[in-house]
């Protein structure tokens, strides 16, 4: 689609689409087959950017479970993955997420949705480049999600703050998208992180450093 001549980027369709209708659509997972995921409809998501709904409850459930003080999302987009880590943080009772999205249209409406959720006391929300991002003290668990080309530099550079038993999240690593995989693989190779490949439809990294691990 074209307004005022120009091509609809694809995040902000999304957002419009989210605001014509008035809220989320639930609808089966359309991402691609993968050898590791050979029916993705089997899932289930909201849009085409925001992560599948299973693994959605997969994020809250980790929260509850792991207990982290400190997540940091990049990546925020429609604020949906982070409402639901934020969930968890809430019946934790503790925490922080700390989560970005470059783009100023998207952000606004992920703020909006942050701030009408009523978990956003457990959520610092900026309007910033990941890779620009400053974060003090240490993160237990550092969830990627921006775009796929800087997601080995996140990684990279939010690594020396990672709690040694902490978890790297990485999405959108299907064999399908590859960049996220193969970046991955390439950090594990390197000795740096140790990595679980789940065969989700686009594909879910978990991950620990290496070093200090206890």
């Amino acid at each position: 689609m074209s307004l005022f001549g120009k091509k609809e980027k694809g995040e902000h369709k999304i957002v419009r689409q989210y605001q014509e209708r008035g809220g989320d659509k639930l609808q089966p997972e359309y991402h691609r087959a993968t050898p590791e995921c050979p029916n993705p409809s089997r899932w289930h998501m909201y849009d085409g950017m925001t992560a599948e709904v299973e693994v959605l409850e997969f994020l809250r459930c980790l929260i509850t479970t792991f207990k982290p003080n400190l997540v940091v999302e990049t990546g925020t987009f429609m604020g949906v993955s982070t409402v639901w880590m934020a969930e968890g943080m809430k019946q934790n009772g503790f925490g922080k997420i700390i989560t970005c999205e470059f783009d100023p249209k998207v952000f606004a409406t992920a703020k909006e949705r942050i701030q009408a959720s009523g978990f956003g006391d457990w959520v610092e929300h900026r309007n910033e480049s990941s890779l620009d991002m400053k974060i003090d003290g240490q993160i237990d668990i550092l969830f990627t999600d921006s775009d796929l080309g800087v997601r080995e530099a996140e990684v990279r550079k939010f690594l020396p703050q990672m709690n040694p038993n902490g978890i790297i999240l990485m999405h959108d690593a299907s064999s399908h998208l590859k960049i996220v995989r193969e970046a991955a693989k390439k950090l594990e190779a390197e000795g740096l992180i140790s990595v679980i490949l789940l065969p989700t439809p686009r594909g879910l990294v978990i991950a620990q450093k290496r070093q200090g691990r206890t």
